[in-house]
């Protein structure tokens, strides 16, 4: 790097690499998964006024040690993920090479990058690129159909609700049910010829931010919302989709973007999902909003708590109380944490199955009927 405020080159660097290269070896193990957690994780973070660009403007050796933080790293890695799945592996591997080699013993700067990238793809990288490192924050991009295609706007998100004059060149990937479209969004808003009239029939659906590798926030109109929703039901999505559209509502819900019927609404329409990682969101949302409806919306804690009890008894009564053989310390964990979420809601059943389990157990200490990852329950 040519100096302080390009060390994202460095260190967002490394942090993307580091995860291409365990993909790469080890798909097995999920780990863009744990990319998706910290990039939500990071979203959040940058959707506060605290927050900072990823490039600083570093002016004395004192101010260096304030940007070791997860803008530099996250989102620094994130952005990269959102270019190299906009552009494709083939085309972003081939530039990444010819820039390392252009700039090997030598020092770069980020605009170094955008222009070997630029002669690479003929996209216009050294203009959009300086929109997502020299200010802070990220869009939240609206959809809705208009005529024959779709009209997307953007504003720049922010966690408080309040506004703000944010705006980017925003490399959008997208899904018309079976087919991908992507483009980009230079202007507050615009039109775009993408899932027009003729597929706007039937059970075709629409969904931006294709697995989830773009760093924004998504809301639909209700039309398209419904339509997500029953492809949703459908298990149209990856693991890595569905954990990206519950995060997505969430957000949207904190920040009153939406509402948190539609949050619910959403959970629910994943009750009967079997994969550990997207459940371990569903039960974390749920719990969330129930303990926070006691204090926030006491007239309506009934009804949440009946709502969330809905939503988690499915996964539950399928892991059940007793362990399976071969069944990983993961499903061990999210079934214990499955019943204590139950037992907190006053779930009768699962309150009496577990005083009976325990019963039996003070009766007979030989007794294996209460699991390790059941007593806490």
């Amino acid at each position: 790097m040519e100096w302080w405020n390009h060390l994202w080159l460095n260190e967002g660097f490394a942090t993307w690499m580091s995860y291409q290269a365990v993909d790469s070896f080890f798909q097995k193990w999920n780990i863009l998964l744990d990319f998706l957690e910290n990039t939500m994780s990071t979203l959040k973070l940058d959707s506060i006024a605290g927050s900072h660009p990823i490039e600083v403007e570093i002016h004395h050796i004192n101010e260096i040690v304030r940007i070791f933080d997860d803008i530099i790293y996250i989102k620094g890695a994130s952005i990269l993920q959102m270019i190299h799945s906009y552009i494709g592996a083939e085309r972003f591997q081939i530039a990444l090479k010819k820039y390392i080699q252009k700039y090997a013993y030598s020092n770069a700067k980020t605009e170094d990058l955008w222009v070997v990238l630029e002669e690479e793809t003929g996209e216009p990288f050294k203009d959009f690129m300086s929109t997502w490192t020299k200010q802070p924050g990220f869009p939240i991009i609206n959809i809705k159909h208009k005529g024959k295609g779709i009209q997307v706007e953007q504003a720049q998100f922010v966690l408080d609700g309040s506004s703000r004059a944010g705006l980017w060149d925003v490399p959008i990937t997208l899904r018309c049910s079976s087919s991908t479209n992507k483009f980009i969004l230079k202007h507050k808003h615009d039109n775009f010829d993408v899932c027009g009239e003729r597929e706007r029939g039937g059970n075709i659906w629409i969904k931006l931010n294709v697995n989830e590798t773009g760093f924004y926030r998504v809301k639909y109109d209700k039309e398209i919302k419904t339509r997500l929703q029953n492809a949703l039901e459908a298990n149209e999505f990856s693991s890595m989709e569905k954990i990206g559209i519950l995060e997505n509502s969430l957000m949207l819900s904190i920040s009153r973007e939406d509402t948190l019927a539609s949050l619910l609404c959403i959970a629910y329409t994943c009750r009967e999902v079997a994969d550990y990682n997207v459940l371990t969101h569903i039960q974390a949302i749920t719990i969330t909003v129930y303990h926070v409806s006691i204090d926030a919306t006491p007239n309506l804690v009934a009804d949440i708590k009946k709502l969330v009890t809905k939503i988690l008894l499915p996964p539950t009564l399928k892991l059940g109380w007793d362990p399976k053989d071969g069944e990983g310390d993961l499903i061990v964990s999210l079934r214990e944490t499955l019943l204590v979420s139950l037992v907190k809601l006053g779930h009768d059943h699962t309150i009496s199955e577990g005083l009976r389990r325990f019963d039996t157990l003070i009766h007979d200490h030989n007794s294996s009927i209460l699991s390790p990852g059941t007593r806490k329950v």
